[in-house]
């Protein structure tokens, strides 16, 4: 038995190089400071994004992505299928939980300046793995064909709609029409299972090989004490040292993701009703709720613009600028790292004090 994992250990490292993987999964470090517990938040969205894939799959053996069957489709997979609920319930919480983590990523490597030279292409690709996550949210969100989805993705199409010069494009190739109807149903089912899982992948790649190119990086303030010290650096292998402390960041993922699914499953709602008036308090997921909130406190015109096209258009700046980060912010002490901070804690506040009050009051319901 030795002898034919040998010859089948020997058969792949000729075709694979598995030798030369093991002997640079050997070699690889990783600081060790006061802020690595950071260095976890990125595996765990990886792992997240994997279960998002695998319930997925189990769902697309069931979901019929028409106006006419969405909705009992996912009725069947809760209420015939076994364990339907639970596998349409982990799917959706880990959704909103891998956007979190990569909400808390994307903030850690901010703090910690890790988007320095010579790593502003794994900051790129990082923020735009981020923006496809949104764009799995909000392509998903609709799906299952209820009355909260379908309105939602309503006023959420009506502000991509107010983009200035290509808003009317832009909503109509996010539509298939002028109206949410089911050709938006089977776009948005096109986008969240075949494109953005493609586009996904190409750029999740990239990103793990700049990861393992350049290594994880070190704060300023930890260099600083490093240089005092006489250069001393404090290193882990990576192999098994780190990665069995990501393994259980995974673990921690896990628990969190099976608690939420099954102690508060995700609820399936009313069928959408395309000719009913729009419910009350109809409001995007709340990775969405600070730019939605935030268009309301803007006046109905400023000068002779919409308020809600300069607001668009501000949100698109600031976004652009935030994916530029490597390039502005070079020197300590800059303006631009006021802007940027001043950003940061704007989103995070709105988001909490939007998402906070609901949040409590469906944990006391």
């Amino acid at each position: 038995m030795g002898s034919l994992g040998q010859v089948i250990r020997r058969w792949l490292d000729e075709r694979f190089g598995l030798e030369s993987l093991l002997q640079f999964a050997k070699k690889k470090t990783v600081p060790v400071h006061r802020h690595s517990v950071w260095y976890y938040l990125g595996g765990m969205t990886l792992f997240l994004f994997v279960i998002q894939v695998l319930t997925g799959i189990l769902l697309l053996l069931y979901y019929r992505p028409s106006p006419n069957e969405a909705f009992e489709s996912v009725q069947y997979i809760m209420t015939h299928v076994k364990f339907g609920w639970l596998i349409r319930s982990v799917h959706s919480w880990a959704g909103n939980l891998m956007i979190l983590t990569a909400f808390l990523h994307m903030f850690s490597v901010y703090f910690m300046r890790a988007y320095r030279k010579p790593r502003e292409l794994t900051w790129i690709s990082g923020m735009l793995l981020l923006f496809l996550a949104l764009g799995f949210g909000f392509s998903g969100y609709l799906l299952p064909w209820n009355t909260l989805a379908y309105f939602a993705t309503k006023v959420g199409t009506e502000m991509a709609g107010q983009v200035p010069l290509i808003g009317k494009w832009l909503l109509v190739f996010l539509r298939g029409g002028e109206e949410v109807t089911g050709a938006t149903l089977t776009r948005f089912f096109g986008f969240h299972v075949a494109v953005l899982p493609g586009l996904t992948t190409i750029l999740l790649a990239l990103h793990l090989v700049l990861v393992q190119k350049f290594g994880m990086s070190v704060p300023e303030s930890v260099e600083r004490q490093w240089t005092a010290t006489g250069g001393q650096r404090r290193e882990m292998p990576f192999f098994p040292n780190f990665a069995l402390r990501d393994l259980m960041g995974w673990y921690i993922a896990l628990g969190v993701l099976g608690a939420l699914a099954a102690l508060m499953p995700w609820e399936l709602g009313v069928k959408a009703d395309p000719f009913a008036s729009a419910p009350a308090g109809i409001r995007p997921e709340w990775y969405f709720l600070f730019a939605f909130e935030t268009l309301k406190f803007i006046p109905a015109k400023i000068w002779f613009i919409d308020g809600e096209v300069l607001g668009v258009l501000a949100f698109g700046i600031a976004g652009l600028l935030w994916l530029l980060i490597p390039f502005l912010d070079r020197k300590p002490g800059e303006r631009w790292r006021v802007f940027f901070l001043g950003l940061g804690v704007f989103v995070v506040v709105f988001i909490a004090v939007t998402t906070l009050p609901t949040l409590i009051a469906s944990l006391v319901k």
